[in-house]
This record gives C-alpha cells, sequence and structure tokens, in this order.
C-alpha cells in the first residue's frame, strides 16, 4: 500500500507531501490545477520517462519519493529475489531525483538502475490510463490479460514449456546444421581436414607466442642491453664505483667506530650495503655472460613468429585459443564422418524436443480454454454492473502456425454492446468511454487474484455520465475493499464515494502559481461535490445535492 507521496520541484509544484489511506483515495480539482502533474510524478518514480517540460528551467532538480507498506511473505519474498529487503517497521522507501541529463534511482537508500527500479515498483503499484484501456484493442494484451487471470494454474506449466521450448529451439538448430548435401560434405570434410593438418604440423605450445615476443624484444636490443649492463656493472662495481666507495666508507666507519660506540649501528648498515652492491655486481657479470645473440638464432625466431602470426589471423589470438580451434574441428570432421548417424539422432532429438513442446502448449491451450470460460462470465457480470445491461462478451482462440515459447495460442477479446448485434473485435465497436469501462471490468475481476496492493485510475470516467458514472464510482469501491485505489476524476458521482478526498488547486505565493494538494475533512468534502455539481454556481439546492450525494455513497460502503 502506498502511504505516502512527496513531490519537489516538479513543473508547478514546489513541494507537495500527500499521505494516502486505505480504500478508495479520490482526487479532484480544476482543469489545469495539476491533477496530472501528479500522476507524472508517480510515473517518474516508478522509472519512465520524464517530459522535459516537467522539470524546471533554472536547473533545480525534481524529486520523487514514495513510500510504501508491505505485507505477506510471499511478497517480501518477491522482492527479497530482487536485492530488497523490507524494513522493520515493513516499509520501502522509492526515490527518484531528477534534473536536466541526470537521473538516481533509490531503493531504501540505495542507488539502483531504471531497470530494476521498474521491475521491484512492479510488484508494488499499477497504474491504469488512457495508455493502457487503448492497449485492449491489440490481441497481445488480451493473451496476458488471460493468463493473468489463470496465473495460479498456468505458472508451473508455463515455465516448464518455457524451458521445452528452449530445448525444442535447440535441437531444431542442430538439426539444421546437418542440411547439405554429399558434395556440400565432402567439400567441407576436406576443408577441415586441410585446417587440422595445418594446425598439427604447426606443433603450437600453450604460452608460445609470448615467449618468443619476449625473446625477439631481448635479440632485437641486444647491443643497446649489453651496453647498458656494461655501465651499470662499471657504476656497481668498477674503480671509483659504488662498490669501491662503499668499501672506503667502511673502513672509515669501522675507525670511528672503535672510538665511539654509538656508530656502531651505521657501521653495520654500511657493510649491509656493502655487500648488497658487491652481490648486485657479480648478479649483472652472471647475466652479461649469459647472454647470446646469434643472428641465425635471430631470423628462425622471427621466420617462426611470422608463422605463428599468420595462424592467429585464422584461428585466434592465442596459442590456447588455436589450440581450442583445432580440437573443435576434429570434433566437426568427426561428426561429418558420421553423418547420417548423427542426423538420424537430430532427428530423433529434434522430434522428441518438438512433441513434449507441443504437448505442454497444448495442455495450456486446455486451461486457457478453461479459464476463458469463467473470465468471460466474471467480465460479462462486471460489465453489466457498468451498465452494459445488453452486452455479451466472449474469448476467440486461434491457433498459431508454429509454437512460440508463449504456446499456441491467438486469443481474442469480442463484445457486442446492443441486442442484435453480432460479437466483433473491440476495436470495432468500443468507444473511447466504452474502453474505460471494459478495463475497469477487467481490472475488477482481475483483482481477486491480484497481489499488487495499489491500483491508480488516471481518466477513468472519459466519455461518461449519469447512471454509468454511478455503476462506476459502486465498482471502484468494491475493487477498494480489497485493495488501495486511487483514482483522479472530475465527476461527483465517483468522488463522492471516497474513503479520502483530496483537492488539488493552484495558488499564487510570492508572485508563482504553484499547484497544492490538501486532504479535505467532511464539510470540505461537501463543499468540492457541490463545486463539481454546481460549477461557478454553487446553490444552496446544489449544496444539498451534494450532501445527499455523499450520504447515499455512505450508505452503498456500509
Amino acid at each position: 500500500m502506498l502511504l505516502n507521496l512527496h513531490v519537489k520541484n516538479l513543473a508547478l509544484i514546489d513541494e507537495a507531501d500527500v499521505n494516502l489511506g486505505e480504500g478508495l483515495n479520490i482526487l479532484t480539482g480544476e482543469t489545469g490545477a495539476g491533477k496530472s502533474i501528479l500522476i507524472d510524478a508517480v510515473n517518474m518514480a516508478l522509472g519512465a520517462k520524464t517530459a522535459r517540460g516537467l522539470l524546471r528551467e533554472n536547473g533545480e532538480p525534481a524529486g520523487v519519493e514514495l513510500l510504501f507498506s508491505v505485507s505477506g511473505e510471499e511478497k517480501e519474498q518477491a522482492l527479497k529475489e530482487l536485492g530488497v529487503t523490507v524494513e522493520e517497521d515493513g516499509s520501502v522507501l522509492i526515490a527518484r531525483r531528477m534534473s536536466r541529463g541526470k537521473s538516481v534511482c533509490r531503493i531504501n537508500d540505495e542507488t539502483v538502475t531504471v531497470s530494476r527500479l521498474k521491475a521491484v515498483t512492479a510488484l508494488l503499484i499499477d497504474i491504469h490510463g488512457q495508455h493502457e484501456h487503448q492497449s485492449l484493442l491489440h490481441k497481445a494484451k488480451h493473451l496476458e490479460i488471460l493468463d493473468a487471470y489463470a496465473r495460479l494454474r498456468e505458472q508451473k506449466l508455463r515455465e516448464r514449456l518455457g524451458k521445452s521450448y528452449r530445448a525444442f529451439l535447440a535441437a531444431e538448430k542442430e538439426l539444421a546444421s546437418y542440411e547439405m548435401g554429399e558434395e556440400e560434405r565432402i567439400r567441407e570434410m576436406d576443408f577441415l581436414s586441410y585446417e587440422i593438418r595445418e594446425l598439427e604440423q604447426a606443433e603450437l605450445k600453450e604460452g608460445e607466442i609470448e615467449e618468443l615476443e619476449l625473446r625477439h624484444k631481448q635479440m632485437v636490443n641486444g647491443a643497446r642491453i649489453m651496453g647498458n649492463l656494461a655501465k651499470a656493472m662499471e657504476y656497481a662495481g668498477g674503480e671509483a664505483g659504488a662498490g669501491d666507495l662503499l668499501s672506503r666508507a667502511v673502513r672509515e666507519l669501522a675507525e670511528a667506530a672503535h672510538y665511539d660506540e654509538g656508530l656502531s649501528d651505521l657501521f653495520s648498515q654500511a657493510e649491509e650495503a656493502e655487500g648488497l652492491v658487491n652481490d648486485l655486481g657479480r648478479a649483472l657479470s652472471d647475466y652479461a655472460s649469459g647472454l647470446e645473440f646469434d643472428d641465425r638464432e635471430l631470423s628462425a625466431l622471427e621466420s617462426r613468429l611470422d608463422f605463428l602470426h599468420g595462424l592467429q589471423v585464422k584461428y585466434g589470438g592465442t596459442c590456447e585459443e588455436m589450440l581450442s580451434a583445432l580440437e573443435s574441428r576434429r570434433e566437426k570432421l568427426e561428426a561429418l564422418r558420421d553423418f547420417d548417424g548423427r542426423r538420424q539422432a537430430a532427428e530423433q532429438a529434434y522430434g522428441q524436443a518438438r512433441e513434449e513442446a507441443c504437448a505442454l502448449a497444448a495442455e495450456l491451450s486446455g486451461i486457457r480454454k478453461e479459464e476463458a470460460q469463467k473470465l468471460t462470465k466474471s467480465i460479462r457480470e462486471a460489465l453489466v454492473d457498468l451498465n452494459f445491461l445488453e452486452v455479451r462478451f466472449s474469448v476467440k482462440f486461434e491457433e498459431l502456425p508454429r509454437i512460440s515459447a508463449n504456446g499456441i495460442d491467438e486469443i481474442e477479446f469480442l463484445i457486442s454492446t446492443n441486442p442484435g448485434e453480432p460479437l466483433k473485435p473491440l476495436s470495432q465497436v468500443a468507444s473511447g468511454g466504452e474502453l474505460s469501462r471494459i478495463m475497469l471490468a477487467i481490472k475488477a475481476v482481475l483483482a481477486d487474484s491480484d497481489e499488487i496492493e495499489t491500483l491508480i485510475f488516471d481518466e477513468i470516467d472519459t466519455g461518461i455520465s449519469g447512471r454509468t458514472a454511478q455503476r462506476v464510482s459502486e465498482k471502484l469501491n468494491d475493487i477498494g475493499r480489497s485493495h488501495q485505489v486511487i483514482c483522479i476524476t472530475h465527476l461527483p458521482q465517483i468522488a463522492a464515494m471516497a474513503d479520502c478526498h483530496y483537492k488539488i488547486e493552484k495558488n499564487i505565493k510570492n508572485g508563482r502559481t504553484v499547484t497544492e494538494v490538501t486532504r479535505l475533512k467532511a464539510d470540505e468534502e461537501i463543499e468540492e461535490l457541490a463545486r463539481l455539481l454546481g460549477g461557478a454556481a454553487i446553490t444552496r439546492a446544489v449544496e444539498q445535492n451534494a450532501r445527499e450525494m455523499k450520504e447515499l455513497a455512505g450508505k452503498r460502503k456500509a
């Protein structure tokens, strides 16, 4: 459940802090007061792209925070799998801060990516707006709705189907690799044999190229290395070198330490330094005597490197990669030699994988058809509740020409809203207002199995009025019995049903137009209902009508 919405520096909102309640939360206000900004703020916190017009020109960063209360072990476990630990008080804090060109998302003060933010918030809140009910015009959405309704029966089966379908694709790809004629097979075998001989004759050793390149670098720079070593030996052990000078220092300190015991430590250090320099001189001499730079060796080395570099271009960057290429070619050649046997095995594996995937897809289709009958009945009843009095509703199934990870079904919702009219696709029948009510009916049906506690409805009242508006308000109230519902509306019939009512209005502060959100008290709710009923002229009769409307809503809720 969404406990608190905090918005700062977003469009006309300097700062707004909204504490939301259980049940049906209603937001109303004059046209242009900023109702849509709150929905934009929530969408921003959920990871949606934010319109540049919402961010302020002065560069002030915009911030939105959503404080949720999470209950239930299953929900906590789902969040834990996404790396989110619910706080001890059961809360989860979602925050997003945006400035032009920069966005920072946080969950419980941990910085996260936008994709992770979306995955987490998808478990906590669902926003229904005009875009979503327009999605009813697309058949893919219909299958998504049916699967959501049948989730408990389908979930494990769909996981098994997904795994089986991946195995089927792998078997199909393996079988496709055997689609070649005898001539092509022979050519491929000849080419592989040539490459194998080439790699075998190279007598590759792991790390050989690196070793040869180091030796080549040494040999090419032999004269410079010998010159540097000669200078180093002269400075370390030659006459007037470091060793000779340190020997003199040791003799002087030995004599001085005979008279001053305080110099004994310095004398020891000097002796140690002398030994180290002498050791260095001998080591340099030994290294220099071991160096050999033979022109014939250099020529052979360069020839070997050129050969190996040529192989690198064809087979890989290192000797290890080329040895791996050799092994893979041996395996391919062996497979081609036993081509018929392996193709037969691949055909058998493909047939088994396809049979298993198709069986699971058929089982899933059977469950969908059973659940579609229940869904059809429930949606029709919900549509009648929403003033579609003579409505007929059906789910049409078609089998796809090829199995997919989602099965073999393509479905489409069909509807008839008037007596005597045939069932037709939603796109050919429903108006914008009807689509909105159909989506509300679907949400109401899914509510019982939906684990998302908070539902937001924006523009749910598009194209409706009168008795239909009353029916919509009652349906929202029904959903609010098991979920937290947040709804922006301009219709008094819906506003009257509020458990918590908030007014959004524009005010002038310090010479600026700002949007503010206020939770209304009982008498203020009546005033707001009267404004929605009467517009500019609010008479006593309008106020009395508003009061009666609120009382009737209270009786309906009771």
